[in-house]
């Protein structure tokens, strides 16, 4: 990995349990087009805010932490930022880490390249996906790892392999 790749994030938390299964490193990207009215991290909407962090950086704290089950990578929007986030959770996944993303795009956008190339190209490196815009007249603090009742929680693989929206089975 490059250590000279830098990603711009709003911020991490080195320990979440709210942010997919197990104990997770999430990652928060900065920079988000959908801006969700009720979004619950508004401050990671702008391209400029944040700050940039070497991707190398945030390898190394990940690394070094044994209990991780995973990352999350979350925003803002994980998939503005892919060709940045590509290696990183290669090697996530390389270490045995559980990769999950959440995303206002849906599955089947991301998997046609929107909003980039790199998109489709991460996509493949997520186990789970939390597809689809935060909408508040459908939230519920019932949901389990979504914000509101329209998003999807999506077994990547399967759904590439099977060329459509596999829904994940999760303990």
């Amino acid at each position: 990995m490059s250590e000279n790749k830098t990603v711009r994030i709003y911020g991490t938390a080195d320990d979440s349990i709210v942010d997919g299964s197990g104990i997770r490193f999430a990652i928060f990207t900065q920079g988000c087009k959908h801006a969700c009215p009720g979004c619950h991290n508004p401050k990671a909407h702008s391209f400029s805010g944040g700050v940039a962090v070497s991707v190398e950086s945030l390898w190394q704290r990940i690394d070094s932490n044994r209990l991780l089950a995973g990352i999350t990578l979350t925003g803002g929007e994980p998939f503005e930022r892919a060709a940045e986030l590509i290696e990183l959770s290669r090697r996530a996944r390389a270490k045995g880490l559980n990769v999950w993303a959440y995303s206002g795009y849906l599955f089947e956008q991301l998997s046609a390249g929107t909003p980039s190339p790199a998109a489709a190209e991460l996509l493949k490196e997520v186990d789970v996906l939390v597809d689809g815009p935060f909408k508040q007249e459908l939230q519920s603090y019932e949901l389990r790892w979504r914000g509101s009742s329209n998003q999807r929680i999506i077994d990547v693989a399967a759904s590439l392999a099977a060329g459509e929206v596999v829904e994940a089975t999760l303990s």
